[in-house]
């Protein structure tokens, strides 16, 4: 009766609106900047020069939008970056839990001899030149394989997911043995499960750096057919960028300066355009990490042992 009493008295009700007031003003300040992006987006050149807050905007443009939406090929830079993230961190899930998975067992033959050598790694690398001349060799050149292969193997996360199964109580997979179940069935139905944490967690990391990555793209990949969407934003903002420049302005010709179409993509606020193409590149990132952060948690291990 006192808990209930509590919970309706004057400083329960003023306990509870003070922290509904807190995390309100919290949500506010994480989705104000968010909100601030989508109006810059629409902004004329006046409006992105303002430096007032605003939470609506008097006109709405379109032109930024325009300008990064118009090149025909940007559906299939979408699609070539989906199909990277979703084959790629596939590939980074695959072999990081392998090399994981033998790294934890105490009894594999040479464990700490492969345990330095991929640490090894981490310190010293053979750099660019000769990593392009390996692919090269192998005729992975302006293929899409090259985009997945290479990042597929990463030490670090080898090393996280390594430490993570070794925390797993070995009585789990020793029961399970003894109980007639085979090692693939050990694997699949009792360490991969437990390991959800872990392996969403890198998930998410590598399907970040296969979605934001540009730099291997521009390495490997020639073929306009194979070039992923960062890689097309990134060269969209370098010709709007080169169109704001004096340089370019004083060396235009009359007749380029009567080009309406030229005319309109010089007046698009550069900043607009950022903020159009940050939108567009972190959607489904946005939409995607909703779902893996509820294995962030590490209580999925908790009741796995009885006493």
């Amino acid at each position: 009766m006192a808990i209930v009493a509590s919970r309706t008295s004057f400083s329960g009700r003023l306990f509870d609106g003070a922290n509904y007031l807190l995390l309100a003003l919290f949500a506010v300040s994480v989705a104000y900047p968010f909100w601030t992006l989508i109006l810059q987006s629409f902004s004329s050149i006046d409006a992105v020069n303002s430096l007032r807050l605003r939470v609506w905007l008097d006109a709405w443009h379109t032109e930024a939008w325009g300008f990064v939406l118009q090149d025909d090929k940007i559906g299939l830079a979408y699609f070539n970056t989906i199909f990277r993230t979703a084959v790629g961190t596939a590939a980074i899930l695959l072999v990081t839990f392998s090399a994981a998975y033998a790294l934890s067992k105490k009894l594999l033959p040479g464990r700490a001899v492969l345990t330095f050598l991929f640490v090894f790694t981490l310190f010293f690398q053979g750099g660019l030149v000769p990593t392009y001349l390996v692919v090269r060799s192998l005729g992975l050149i302006n293929t899409r394989l090259v985009l997945i292969m290479l990042p597929a193997m990463s030490v670090f996360y080898i090393i996280i997911c390594r430490n993570f199964l070794m925390t797993i109580d070995q009585s789990l997979e020793e029961s399970a043995v003894i109980d007639g179940a085979g090692y693939w069935r050990v694997l699949f139905q009792i360490m991969i499960p437990l390991s959800k944490p872990v392996l969403a967690t890198i998930a998410l990391f590598a399907a970040v750096y296969h979605w934001n990555d540009f730099f291997l793209p521009l390495i490997y990949v020639n073929d306009d057919d194979k070039r992923v969407l960062q890689e097309l934003i990134r060269d969209l903002m370098m010709d709007l960028n080169l169109l704001q420049t004096d340089e370019f302005i004083a060396e235009l010709t009359e007749e380029l300066r009567q080009s309406e179409q030229l005319r309109e993509m010089m007046r698009i606020p550069p900043q607009a355009a950022q903020a159009a193409t940050v939108l567009l590149t972190i959607g489904p990132i946005v939409f995607v990490y909703p779902f893996i952060q509820k294995y962030f948690v590490k209580g999925v291990m908790l009741g796995s042992l009885k006493g």
